[in-house]
């Protein structure tokens, strides 16, 4: 299979999962290359996600690699599947990379836990507000960019309205439901939006309010991804220049804390939409 020169976060996710298998039984890659009949540059391209494996290949190694967990092996088998063109491929090369990428990840996810500062939660934004905040962009976007940006968010809602939606928690703190991107009437309609999808059973929206003080994580906005298997759970951070992935065990425990203590400082589910449909109408 010819390599990808720009592989998604997913087949860089596929490969790592490949590595942590070998380096946890202290194989080496030759091991891996004689395996598979292959030279130690492709194996090293295959843990990097440059290059595909087939799942069979994929159980050869998990095998041979003595990983008796048959969930996790399956999991990570089934990322190597054959997929027919996901729906957000359509937007590759016209939208960052990265947008493709946390589209990916809420797709697979079982269920996403999100904690934001200054923005209203992607997967609940309405088109107005989504326009708006590309419209506060620098460097400034341009009109055609900021409509596919548009249409990728309200396709990613999907994840949240599909037959098999994921579980959605979202803490929000109140300094991002009082900051007026596109004015006051844009906003009101995102209030109440948010008010209405925290009806869902399976959306909760919790409001951490400004009486909650200081707060771990200060104003970076994540997005905690509970993947099929607990080992391929996956946070992924925003930052100015693009979306950041971390998966290593130390970071996840650090940002389940930091949504933990979110969850402890927030309103509970009715005294949120109560205070949120407030706002709406102040």
């Amino acid at each position: 299979m010819p390599p990808r020169s720009i592989p998604s976060e997913r087949q860089k996710r596929l490969g790592a999962e490949l590595r942590r298998m070998r380096n946890d039984t202290g194989e080496t890659t030759e091991f891996a290359a004689r395996l598979l009949g292959l030279d130690r540059a492709k194996i090293s391209n295959i843990e990097s996600g440059v290059r595909a494996i087939t799942p069979e290949r994929v159980r050869t190694l998990a095998t041979n690699y003595g990983c008796n967990d048959e969930r996790y092996v399956e999991a990570v088998v089934a990322m190597a599947e054959p997929r027919p063109r996901d729906w957000w491929e359509t937007y590759r090369g016209q939208l960052p990379a990265g947008l493709l990428d946390i589209t990916e990840m809420e797709w697979h996810a079982t269920a996403v836990r999100a904690g934001v500062f200054l923005h209203a939660p992607g997967l609940l934004q309405t088109d107005g507000y989504v326009r708006a905040v590309g419209n506060a962009a620098l460097p400034a976007l341009s009109d055609h960019e900021i409509e596919l940006r548009v249409a990728l968010r309200l396709q990613r809602q999907q994840v949240l309205h599909r037959r098999d939606p994921i579980s959605y928690t979202a803490y929000i703190h109140e300094a991002a439901l009082r900051i007026e991107f596109g004015g006051a009437k844009v906003m009101r309609a995102q209030l109440n939006h948010l008010g209405e999808m925290s009806e869902l059973g399976h959306v909760d929206v919790r409001v951490v309010p400004f009486s909650s003080g200081a707060f771990p994580g200060a104003g970076q906005a994540l997005s905690y991804a509970t993947g099929v298997v607990p080992q391929l759970d996956t946070v992924q951070l925003d930052s100015a220049h693009g979306p950041g992935f971390t998966h290593a065990p130390a970071q996840l425990d650090k940002y389940r804390a930091q949504l933990d203590w979110m969850e402890a400082a927030s309103f509970d589910s009715s005294k949120s939409r109560d205070f949120i449909l407030a706002l709406a109408k102040a």
